[in-house]
């Protein structure tokens, strides 16, 4: 089973997407409380957390954020407004968007999740972890 400490939420990211690469150094370089632990979709924390929620890949490829206290699972754009609810001023300003039923707001997550490739590129495999930022990551 999945190791994640205490207290922790588990952000999955497709780890070979240069936006989402990006995404996650930006959530580390704002989680000044120290909340969330990281790994990728292709890892084998990302595989038990899909086959445990039994999460379609062909439609959720790209987000997950996972809370092992609730055993909770938010993807798409709920997943990315909660993870910059607990980032500070002036990221968790983009809360007041939970308000929009995710639907509507998964259109847009969607849209920019299907061309990500196209407009930022891709790496051949996952992102390696500096040594600094090793402790940010389960794999």
């Amino acid at each position: 089973m999945i190791n994640i400490p205490k207290h922790k939420k588990l952000i999955l990211f497709d780890g070979v997407c240069n936006l989402c690469n990006s995404s996650v150094l930006y959530v580390i370089k704002r989680d000044k409380k120290n909340k969330f632990i990281f790994a990728p979709l292709q890892s084998d924390a990302g595989k038990q957390i899909i086959q445990k929620f039994n999460i379609d890949t062909s439609q959720v490829d790209s987000i997950l954020l996972y809370n092992p206290e609730k055993e909770t699972i938010h993807y798409k754009s709920r997943a990315a407004l909660k993870i910059g609810s607990q980032l500070g001023f002036p990221t968790n300003v983009l809360t007041i968007f939970l308000i929009i039923p995710d639907f509507i707001s998964n259109l847009v997550y969607d849209f920019i999740a299907k061309n990500r490739y196209k407009w930022y590129g891709k790496k051949e495999s996952c992102m390696i972890p500096t040594p600094e930022l090793k402790n940010k990551f389960l794999e």
